[in-house]
């Protein structure tokens, strides 16, 4: 249990430094990822007015359907790349600035950036 927290604390910290240097604004808003053991998570923000732009979850039917049955992780990350993206350009944002969250750009945080970009959004 223990190690757990030393992680999560370790990745907070991460994040905290992340966020010192990426900050969306209306012209290039943040894409932000979270990721708990079973879902993905993606948010379009706007830093300066505080609000969400667009966001997409591996939790809605829209992206499960999107996802054969059985697939992986990866797969629905990808997907929830793709979501997210499409919401992010039929509001008109093309580029974004990408907030991986403190977590390592491996496994779902890259198919979710790769999905996006798949997409059309540009980082």
């Amino acid at each position: 249990m223990k190690n757990m927290k030393d992680k999560t604390a370790h990745r907070k910290r991460a994040h905290q430094r992340l966020r010192q240097r990426v900050e969306g604004t209306v012209a290039r808003p943040r894409l932000s990822v979270f990721k708990s053991s079973r879902y993905v998570y993606a948010q379009v923000i706007d830093d300066k007015s505080g609000s969400t732009l667009a966001q997409a979850s591996s939790m809605e039917a829209e992206v499960r359907s999107g996802v054969e049955a059985g697939a992986t992780s990866k797969a629905a990350a990808r997907r929830v790349g793709e979501v997210v993206a499409e919401r992010a350009k039929s509001k008109g944002i093309t580029k974004v600035v990408f907030d991986r969250g403190g977590y390592i750009y491996h496994g779902r945080v890259k198919e979710l950036a790769e999905g996006a970009r798949s997409k059309g959004l540009e980082f």
